[in-house]
């Protein structure tokens, strides 16, 4: 017995098991050979000697950079996009990372500042466990300044105990959830990685996308999780010393890095779209009424006091 669906034949049989008619047509990218290997990075001659010193860790020198893999990778395609966003929008992307895995947050950097970001790691070394108490405090400003000033975060942490770890959580938990009803991180994109020393998991990625959505940031569909950590990292104490070494799971970060530009371009120039939702507009509205309901009865009782005065005299005391 044979039928039509959309079209095309199928049997009970051998039918489309795996919905292979629904899916849309693609096309095959053809590397663009203008940037197939080059480097939309911040010069060190036009960045700024303070944040180079505080926030680029991952930074390696000249010789160094010109050998290494990420400036190999064949990115031509976002390097365009990014090229093409620089001319028009004339700022570059960005990003913070927020880790406590350090070896693979740099290699994240590497690949992003590669691409053109402005990218800052932010270390969580002195930052307090989080309570009511300590908003002041110098490490939690500098986390929350540098969330006020990013496009897009990235996310890399550590699985202990089949989830994600205390010093990381920390770190989310000093920026603000909420301010009214609107979040401070809303509208930005998010990639995540997680790095695990055991067997394969995606227990701390899984809650990662958890607390984007909570923060309303839009986390990329693709994601990053290393499995025993310890084995992918070179000590051959050489240039590449403590480097990821070629693998799928390298391939896949950049994957990620790449996929967390190409939609942090598209979605930036929509950034106030995305804040702009039908609860929070009838909300501000309520508040709008409210207020000036307040301010008429503030100036009818101001009225009336005023009427009580006749040449100095309040006929109310009489």
């Amino acid at each position: 017995m044979s039928s039509h669906v959309n079209g095309t034949a199928s049997t009970m049989s051998t039918g489309d098991l795996n919905n292979a008619t629904a899916a849309r047509a693609t096309i095959h990218i053809v590397p663009d050979s203008a940037y197939m290997h080059s480097s939309l990075a911040i010069p060190e001659s036009e960045d700024e000697r303070q944040i180079r010193e505080s926030y680029r860790p991952f930074l390696m020198d000249a010789t160094t950079s010109s050998q290494d893999w990420v400036d190999a990778l064949e990115l031509s395609t976002v390097m365009k996009m990014v090229d093409d966003d620089l001319k028009s929008a004339g700022e570059r992307l960005k990003v913070l990372v927020l880790s406590f895995s350090r070896l693979v947050a740099l290699e994240a950097s590497r690949i992003l500042f590669r691409l053109g970001c402005d990218v800052r790691v932010y270390d969580p070394t002195g930052l307090p466990v989080k309570d009511d108490l300590q908003h002041m405090h110098p490490k939690v400003q500098e986390l929350r300044d540098l969330s006020r000033w990013s496009d897009g975060h990235v996310w890399v942490c550590p699985e202990q105990h089949g989830n994600l770890t205390a010093v990381f959580k920390n770190q989310i938990d000093w920026i603000p959830l909420s301010t009214g009803s609107v979040r401070p991180t809303q509208g930005r994109t998010l990639a995540i990685a997680q790095v695990s020393g055991g067997s394969q998991s995606f227990n701390t990625v899984n809650s990662l996308r958890i607390l984007g959505r909570w923060m309303r940031m839009f986390t990329i569909p693709n994601q990053s999780s290393i499995p025993k950590a310890y084995t992918q990292f070179s000590d051959a104490g050489e240039v590449d010393d403590d480097r990821l070494i070629p693998s799928d799971n390298r391939d896949r970060l950049v994957d990620c890095m790449e996929e967390f530009v190409k939609y942090t371009i598209v979605m930036r120039p929509q950034f106030q779209l995305f804040g702009d939702r039908y609860s929070e507009r009838k909300e501000r509205r309520r508040k709008e009424e409210n207020a000036a309901k307040k301010e008429k009865e503030s100036q009818l009782v101001n009225g009336i006091k005023a009427e009580d005065k006749v040449g100095g005299v309040n006929l109310g005391s009489i």
